[in-house]
């Protein structure tokens, strides 16, 4: 019990601190609303799982060095692209969206938040850190620690994307919109190019 509780609060601690996930979803929460955003929450929350299953099934992409620093190039590419895309865009809040959300959009939002969430090498290495912590655990306990984990995180980022998204929260966001998505691409461009800047810096290292 006491391991439990030692785990489940050093990942909710991670989960409070922005990053990349919640630039995601607060950038769309903010421009369609929460039900539109939920698309991204469920896709960071399966690439989420995805890495949970890998870590505490054994597979490591620490031993994987090239393929660790493809996800990582791959990675920092997106958020690049990502960030300027966000710099560029003329924001805008449509209210109508909170209540009407296409199918089509939801998707591509899921689809946008699995690659934000498995692009992102620093998911998979801190799960891997934590199924270390209890790797020696019996399976059944590290099955609920992965489902534990998996539920937080979903859970967390509908609470956000309700938070930032409610009509209420949109109707007095128009004017700090813009400035809002600005900083979310000013972040999404430091960290990807933070991560192809420190891969290539190892490489050069190594060479």
């Amino acid at each position: 019990m006491e391991q439990f509780v030692a785990i489940a609060v050093a990942h909710f601690v991670a989960l409070l601190i922005p990053g990349v996930d919640f630039f995601l979803i607060a950038r769309t929460a903010m421009t369609g609303g929460w039900r539109g955003a939920t698309g991204v929450c469920s896709g960071i929350a399966a690439a989420n799982g995805i890495f949970i299953v890998a870590a505490f099934s054994g597979v490591s992409l620490i031993s994987h060095p090239v393929l660790l620093a493809t996800i990582q190039l791959a990675g920092g590419g997106f958020l690049v692209f990502a960030g300027v895309a966000f710099l560029r865009s003329k924001t805008r809040i449509d209210l109508g969206h909170d209540l009407n959300t296409e199918p089509t959009t939801w998707l591509r939002n899921c689809g946008l938040g699995i690659a934000s969430g498995l692009l992102n090498p620093k998911n998979a290495l801190f799960y891997v850190s934590l199924a270390a912590a209890v790797s020696a655990a019996a399976p059944l306990e590290r099955v609920l620690y992965g489902v534990w984990m998996f539920t937080v995180v979903l859970a967390w980022d509908v609470v956000v994307a309700v938070a930032l998204g409610s009509k209420r929260a949109l109707a007095r966001m128009g004017r700090v919109l813009p400035w809002l998505t600005k900083l979310a691409g000013g972040v999404l461009v430091v960290f990807g190019g933070g991560m192809i800047v420190g891969l290539a810096v190892r490489y050069l290292l190594q060479a």
